[in-house]
């Protein structure tokens, strides 16, 4: 009895050492899961307001203002394109505003020759809100039916593009809108994809409310899809976007972005390819 007294009493003592070692970096990492959590939406979303602002770079460019659903105040630029009977919705990243792409929507409408809307999500630019998946997507609604019901464009003549985290709003409108079709620039299969990608020591794919789940939206389009990713991107794998390309239905088309990292800017020769892609599978 002595010597099982000895040794329970020796396991007790073995417990409480291990338990004093490990206790330490176990709550550290917890706390560092706790704090993650605490702070997604300011990790995922990165919004500049209108104090960070720069002119529209042509007299053309218009401002215009719409509300979402619940009512939240929302701000684009509007790049009308004289003659053009369909009209880009441009779904920024995750960054900036849009005045911050005011070059690049002036390059997509010199070269596809269509009109442009770019808007901002609550909490960026001039939009009232904060972001986060549901109201991205709930502005991405609004301005989708500003074109339509505004601009009386054809909902069957409205392309639209995703950059980056515009890509998963893009995304999600395309499943849910008629539209001619569609680009993805640098786009993720689900945001806990990437998350993971960035953080493999976390347990994100079971804390992040943030889903954009690309994955399982894209097969449920069936308009053109034509999609473009660095080979040399930092923050969303090459792979990343592979995947979801593969995931997509015909008519597709990718177009590699040889050497290129995330914030590199597109050449004409992608939106010169997109414009052949969609004459290639135009509906009569």
């Amino acid at each position: 009895m002595e010597q099982t007294a000895a040794q329970t009493s020796g396991g007790v003592s073995w417990r409480k050492r291990l338990w004093r070692i490990v206790r330490i970096p176990l709550f550290a990492y917890l706390g560092i899961i706790v704090v993650l959590w605490w702070l997604e939406n300011k990790l995922v979303y990165h919004p500049a307001g209108a104090g960070d602002w720069e002119p529209p770079p042509i007299e053309e460019i218009q401002d215009v203002y719409f509300a979402a659903a619940n009512g939240t105040k929302l701000h684009g630029w509007w790049l009308p394109c004289p003659g053009a009977q369909s009209a880009l919705l441009y779904c920024h990243g995750n960054a900036g505003n849009l005045s911050h792409r005011g070059r690049s929507i002036v390059k997509i409408r010199d070269i596809l020759q269509v009109s442009v809307l770019i808007f901002d999500y609550p909490g960026y630019g001039k939009c009232d809100g904060s972001p986060n998946e549901q109201t991205c997507c709930q502005a991405a609604d609004a301005a989708y039916h500003w074109l339509v019901e505004q601009k009386k464009i054809d909902a069957k003549q409205i392309l639209l593009y995703g950059g980056s985290l515009g890509g998963g709003v893009a995304v999600d409108l395309a499943a849910r809108k008629p539209h001619r079709g569609m680009v993805l620039v640098k786009t993720f299969t689900t945001m806990p994809d990437t998350a993971a990608s960035l953080y493999p020591w976390l347990p994100v794919r079971w804390l992040m409310s943030n889903r954009y789940d690309n994955l399982s939206k894209i097969k449920q389009i069936k308009q053109p899809v034509f999609m473009g990713h660095g080979t040399a991107d930092t923050l969303i794998p090459f792979a990343q976007g592979k995947r979801l390309f593969e995931a997509a239905n015909e008519p597709k088309e990718f177009f590699v972005l040889k050497g290129a990292d995330h914030n590199d800017g597109l050449p004409e020769e992608f939106f010169r390819a997109f414009k052949a892609f969609l004459a290639k599978h135009e509906q009569p």
